[in-house]
């Protein structure tokens, strides 16, 4: 298209299943997508300068969280602030050159790097570079087939970078992470691979997925406790208070810890619903519960809210203007007009003094639901009630479990869900993960001899915890594949993490799950036809004969 401003289909929200060619679906500017498509290309030359460092057995101070913090600032939803974007491009670029400068007074060869040309920082240190600039963005690759492929590395790479950088803020890292991002961002330009190799790199993409998945994991429960549990309240009370957004648990913790005896309430919005399961936040009196639903729905609720929002990552709505002046980010996250709150500086906590008085002046949360919804059934809760488990399979009162983590999303469509859900035969159980599950979690579905018929083990990033859940499964009995459990994938999606979590699935092994509510539009003919064909990967329909399908397979 010559009208063509900006080129993006990395969320499943990409305009008639194809790219957003002028303003992104989720709200943000050709600039900003072009400036995001900058931040990769600089990521990719300062990788490619940090392969040359690995190799030379070279430990660069920082280079690891630069590129994970600029992978995560890309992904849907999560930033929108130019200005943020030209600050980090610079940084982007300042590394490469001092790295390039280090490694060149060492003597390592540095000729066959491929130098950014097309953008560079003039005289009023602002970023000068072509809109769409054909060798920077997407389209670079003219091969659809090898296009589709680096694509699939990248957003994989994205989402692994968000769980990364959520361990990294507890203090756990894993230096092999940060090293595979880097060759696999290096070799997304390296145009000697085939088609084949770098479906290799797409299941190496998920192999390290499970190890980041795992890493976080770890941090969590060793910092806060396995998740239990945990009946937790959707009404409110009467003090001013705060409401968190996004995933950072780390950002959340030291909230508390900052508006405790301030007599001001916290709530949990979104993705950050899962803190409600963790034991070391459970001794907070001031943390009430959870306020709304999924993250689409924000517009509408921050309204009601009254008190600050803080977004501590992703899910970011364009806002409405009566709230706008109430809305803060932090992290990586961002968007222009809201006041950012700036990171740790050394080992400090955040200070989040100025959000704690802006709740003071303003009223409660105005109450939008009542009840409690039930939620801590993350591997270590399900480990515990395992023999309870494994008995109602045994004699027929569990006939199946149906994984249905992933994103929810504002499309109509995403209703069948919610109807997928309700219909299911009364003698099976949902596991989930991620926001998909405020599609069904406030509904009255029952339990089967106890055993809740939906299992909410956490954020997406805790789909890692379902697929411990049925590979300890596959163990109990005795099973020589993962396929063999009466296990059935139906999982939506609709950014980077996501695709992440079905890359690491892939990786270990499960096959015929279904996508929906539509599949990436990243993906070309070619290779949907691979994912199909050796994973069995499949797309959703109507319920009734998708229920059909699962139920006889």
């Amino acid at each position: 298209m010559t009208d063509r401003k900006m080129f993006c289909f990395q969320c499943q929200e990409a305009l008639n299943g194809k790219g957003c060619t002028q303003v992104g679906v989720c709200g943000k500017t050709s600039e900003v997508a072009n400036l995001q498509d900058l931040m990769i290309y600089a990521l990719k030359g300062l990788s490619q300068v940090g392969v040359k460092a690995d190799d030379a057995g070279i430990v660069v101070a920082g280079l690891d969280r630069s590129i994970i913090d600029g992978l995560f600032m890309t992904i849907t939803n999560a930033n929108f602030d130019r200005d943020r974007f030209f600050v980090k491009i610079k940084e982007a670029l300042a590394g490469r050159d001092s790295l390039k400068k280090e490694l060149s007074e060492k003597g390592i060869d540095l000729s066959d790097l491929k130098d950014p040309a097309s953008f560079s920082v003039d005289s009023n240190d602002d970023i000068v570079f072509k809109s769409v600039a054909p060798e920077v963005g997407v389209l670079a690759a003219y091969d659809e087939d090898v296009r589709s492929l680096r694509e699939l590395i990248i957003y994989g790479l994205k989402g692994m970078a968000a769980y990364a950088e959520h361990a990294g803020n507890l203090g756990y890292e894993d230096p092999e992470v940060s090293r595979f991002i880097r060759r696999a961002l290096n070799a997304t330009t390296d145009d000697s691979l085939t088609a084949e190799e770098l479906i290799e790199l797409v299941m190496e993409t998920g192999k390290y997925g499970v190890t980041t998945m795992a890493l976080l994991d770890k941090a969590n429960t060793s910092t806060y406790g396995n998740p239990e549990i945990t009946e937790v309240n959707i009404g409110v009370k009467s003090n001013p208070a705060i409401l968190v957004s996004g995933h950072d648990l780390k950002d959340f913790e030291e909230l508390l810890e900052q508006t405790e005896g301030t007599g001001v309430d916290v709530y949990t919005h979104g993705e950050m619903l899962p803190a409600n399961y963790y034991p070391a936040f459970k001794k907070y009196d001031h943390f009430v519960g959870n306020y709304g639903n999924a993250w689409w729905k924000q517009r509408e609720e921050f309204e009601k809210f009254n008190g600050p929002i803080l977004f501590t990552t992703n899910c970011i709505v364009a806002p409405k203007r009566e709230y706008t002046d109430r809305v803060y980010t932090t992290g990586s996250s961002g968007y222009p007009g809201f006041k950012h709150i700036p990171d740790r500086v050394a080992g400090k906590a955040k200070d989040f003094s100025e959000i704690i008085e802006h709740a003071k002046r303003l009223p409660a949360p105005t109450e939008i639901e009542t009840g409690k919804i039930v939620g801590g059934f993350a591997h270590a809760q399900v480990f515990a009630l395992a023999d309870k488990i494994v008995d109602a399979v045994k004699s027929g009162a569990i006939k199946k479990f149906f994984v249905m983590a992933g994103c929810d999303g504002r499309q109509n469509g995403r209703s069948y869900y919610t109807d997928f859900a309700e219909a299911l035969p009364k003698d099976t159980v949902i596991l989930t993960a991620g926001c998909a599950k405020y599609r069904y979690n406030k509904l009255n579905l029952g339990d089967i001899g106890g055993i809740p018929r939906v299992l909410d083990a956490g954020q997406c990033n805790d789909s890692y915890s379902l697929a411990v859940i049925a590979m300890k499964l596959k163990e109990i009995f005795q099973l020589n594949d993962i396929n063999e459990l009466p296990i059935a994938y139906n999982i939506a999606w609709y950014e980077q993490k996501a695709v992440i979590v079905l890359l690491a699935l892939l990786y270990l092994g499960v096959k015929n799950i279904h996508l929906g509510p539509t599949l990436p539009a990243f993906l070309s003919p070619n290779v949907a036809k691979v994912l199909v064909e050796t994973f069995g990967i499949g797309t959703i329909k109507d319920v009734e004969s998708d229920i059909e399908i699962f139920m006889n397979n």
